[in-house]
């Protein structure tokens, strides 16, 4: 027998667990957990706000495909993680969220800083626990490990009250470590009918969403592509499934795919679904995406299959399985020179986005460019949320699983620089840059400080146009050209800013040889932020209105022109 508190009993069950990196602020109600952590072999990263903490976990999470673990006090610091738990949900992210709750006698009197965290958390986890006794840990914590990594990865949550914390509990032996268990089974059966379907069809199209990278199947993928011939098409969390330049990839679909994409989508006869969820953003409006298509979906959640389009055979469980046993049943698949023909004429005739003119380096799509020539091909971009995201994922040159990592479900401003400073932390032999822009940052501008105090090699790139430019971009196409609070009528000197933190600061100027500048600050190590000026009316094309339908796609004017001419 080992006498523990139930602080000391987590502590150590988190190490048994394998988890050596940690991200949190402490307080009052979980402030026996940090004493516990005294002399740890965890690495406690002390991030500035607990959203940023959560952030920080999820790039950890993202990079590894491991659950990773942040930590607040209980009111302000649980409602300060709700953020970044939601987002975690909506794209599948492994995390665990562990929060400090005021003493069992004190809950429900509105005591000071409580807050009902169990309940405002159950419809954004997987699951959360509100721990009883230290006992409970016992089972809570593994589990909770095991949860967020089986099946669909998800967050989940251990609230844990101060009473517990302190309490002192005798144990005979600790479990073991909680594993991620296996999933469902597909039979034979319908991996045979996809088989068959995908060999007699004339006019096939592969699906990539999210959950091919996150069941680590983008190999598979690509061999089933080739085997089948087939174009494929991919969600924003799809990026780096398929390498850009691959003769088969047609890029993103939806919302900011490709024009010709989303046409090619309207001629298809059969869409192969794979780990994606038909989220609006790709589909458009739903009753015209791929009308002539029959639909088949793989997925790890059945809760997904037909949730938003009809399927017409539906495969739950694990796409790297499925897949590699789908690609072993296929016979020698017809060589469909028809159909490749008519893919890459759609891609040559509408190309994904407009050649970025030569005599303006800082046009977004130059500057973007340039980094995918100046980082390698392992390097991990991360992304805030807005134009910026949106021509990262049109114009980067991604070709590796995982070095994506940006907010896509709930779309969360402030994303961005945490996710680096995790990212960084789980490979620290590996480039990361942050791609922001100037509303984004301010979001989490408060991690510069964890940034310059951990002094990881993480390059920030700021697209300033003293806009919110995608609500701007919106209100020009959509709403008659009423700027309503869409302009900041004062911006900060980011250089400065990023300078007083501890980083260096880099602004471009439009006179020189701002790629240059570019290059050579991403060259130097250590973090730095690079404020990059970009026209205040840069718009990224195409782009579909909110609710249409995908082949509503509007392109940049100068594209339009082009069109009409040839």
């Amino acid at each position: 027998m080992k006498t523990y508190t139930g602080a000391t009993l987590l502590r150590t069950l988190l190490e048994r667990q394998g988890i050596h990196t940690i991200a949190g602020i402490p307080g009052g109600a979980i402030l026996p957990f940090y004493d516990a952590l005294h002399g740890s072999r965890i690495r406690h990263v002390l991030a500035r706000h607990e959203q940023g903490a959560g952030f920080i976990a999820q790039g950890m999470a993202r990079v590894t495909g491991h659950a990773a673990v942040c930590v607040a006090t209980s009111g302000p610091g649980a409602t300060n993680l709700l953020t970044a738990i939601a987002d975690a949900r909506l794209d599948s992210v492994p995390l665990v969220a562990i929060t400090g709750q005021v003493p069992q006698p004190l809950i429900g009197t509105d005591a000071f800083q409580e807050v009902d965290t169990y309940g405002l958390t159950l419809p954004i986890t997987k699951h959360n626990f509100l721990v009883r006794s230290a006992a409970e840990l016992l089972e809570v914590v593994p589990l909770a490990f095991q949860l967020a990594e089986s099946g669909r990865p998800g967050p989940v949550l251990i609230d844990v009250p101060k009473d517990v914390l302190n309490a002192r509990i005798d144990v005979a032996g600790l479990p073991e470590r909680g594993h991620r268990t296996s999933v469902a089974w597909c039979p034979d059966e319908p991996i045979e009918q996809l088989a068959t379907l995908l060999v007699g069809c004339e006019r096939p199209v592969l699906y990539l969403g999210g959950g091919v990278i996150g069941a680590g199947a983008a190999e598979l993928a690509r061999t089933l592509a080739q085997r089948l011939n087939a174009p494929v098409v991919a969600t924003l969390m799809a990026l780096g499934a398929m390498e850009h330049d691959d003769p088969l990839f047609m890029g993103m679909l939806g919302m900011h795919g490709g024009k010709g994409t989303n046409l090619l989508l309207q001629e298809a006869d059969l869409v192969l679904a794979v780990g994606a969820r038909f989220d609006d953003r790709a589909t458009g409006k739903v009753a015209e995406f791929c009308p002539r298509a029959m639909i088949a979906h793989i997925d790890i959640d059945r809760a997904e299959i037909g949730k938003i389009k009809t399927t017409a055979l539906g495969l739950q469980g694990d796409a790297a399985d499925i897949l590699r046993r789908l690609v072993a049943q296929l016979p020698d698949a017809p060589a469909r020179p028809a159909w490749r023909r008519r893919a890459m004429d759609l891609k040559v005739k509408h190309p994904l986005h407009c050649p970025a003119p030569a005599h303006h380096p800082l046009h977004p799509l130059n500057v973007i460019r340039e980094l995918g020539r100046q980082l390698p091909e392992d390097a991990i971009v991360t992304t805030d949320v807005g134009q910026h995201q949106m021509w990262v994922a049109q114009a980067y040159p991604f070709r590796q699983p995982r070095t994506l990592l940006t907010s896509g479900g709930l779309g969360t401003m402030g994303f961005g620089l945490p996710a680096a400073i995790g990212a960084a932390l789980a490979a620290p032999d590996r480039r990361v840059v942050c791609v922001s822009g100037d509303g984004s940052i301010l979001m989490n501008v408060q991690e510069l400080a964890t940034l310059a105090e951990l002094q990881l090699p993480v390059a920030i790139v700021l697209f300033n146009n003293s806009n919110l430019g995608l609500v701007r971009q919106q209100q020009e196409l959509f709403y008659g050209g009423r700027y309503e609070a869409s302009r900041f009528a004062h911006a900060p000197d980011f250089a400065a800013v990023a300078r007083a933190f501890g980083l260096r600061g880099v602004r471009l100027d439009r006179e020189g040889d701002p790629l240059a500048q570019l290059a050579a600050a991403l060259a130097e190590r250590g973090p730095c932020l690079i404020d990059v000026p970009i026209d205040d009316q840069a718009n990224v094309y195409p782009m579909v209105p909110p609710g249409a339908a995908n082949l509503q796609t509007i392109t940049a004017p100068e594209l339009e022109l082009a069109t009409a001419h040839e």
